[in-house]
């Protein structure tokens, strides 16, 4: 998910007013997978144990993520690795650990409430729409120690982390939007689809 209240750009136009395929953005260590990659609409499968191998993917995806600038949470289908793992980062200031979070095998065990605000997300760059979710969650998830835990979560970081669990079953944003608004992106979301993908 992108930082909220993102300006939005028109990469989508040329100066003479016609319109331009859009050129998706490299990113470094991981590359970021963009709507219209099949992956995205796959389910990621639990994670056994965490290893070695699932410490260095969490340490590649939060350079992923830091290298958007724009990101505040990732998750691990986004970057084509079908496993069930993201990261949220909400943190104002770097010394803060309470907004980072890092989480295996997430679930949401309990929903409260019900709120309305602007999504944006890393694999759809540039658009923006208003999402109805859950205003107060509980959460389970393991953490980079393979310790289980389980905690309460509403406001922002309620927000980030539905928005990434619905990414690893392969639902993304724009899904829990209305029909209408769907149809009305429908233009930038074909452009997207055939959009110059860095290798």
């Amino acid at each position: 998910m992108s930082k909220p209240k993102r300006k939005r750009k028109n990469r989508h136009s040329s100066e003479d007013g016609m319109d331009e395929t859009p050129r998706l953005e490299k990113t470094e260590p991981l590359q970021l997978r963009y709507y219209g990659d099949p992956v995205l609409r796959k389910r990621a499968e639990p994670v056994q144990e965490v290893t070695y191998e699932e410490v260095k993917l969490a340490d590649d995806m939060l350079k992923t993520l830091y290298f958007t600038e724009v990101g505040i949470g990732l998750a691990a289908t986004q970057v084509g690795v079908l496993k069930r793992f993201l990261i949220v980062d909400i943190r104002e200031e770097e010394e803060d650990e309470t907004g980072l979070f890092m989480l295996f095998n997430p679930e949401i065990l309990n929903s409260d409430g019900e709120d309305i605000a602007e999504e944006g997300c890393l694999s759809i760059p540039d658009l923006r729409e208003d999402v109805k979710r859950p205003e107060k969650i509980v959460v389970r998830a393991i953490d980079l120690q393979n310790q289980s835990l389980e905690f309460e979560a509403d406001g922002l970081l309620a927000r980030v982390l539905q928005h990434e669990i619905d990414h690893l079953n392969g639902t993304l944003f724009i899904d829990r939007i209305s029909g209408i608004k769907r149809q009305l992106l429908s233009d930038e979301l074909k452009k997207l689809q055939k959009a110059d993908r860095p290798t």
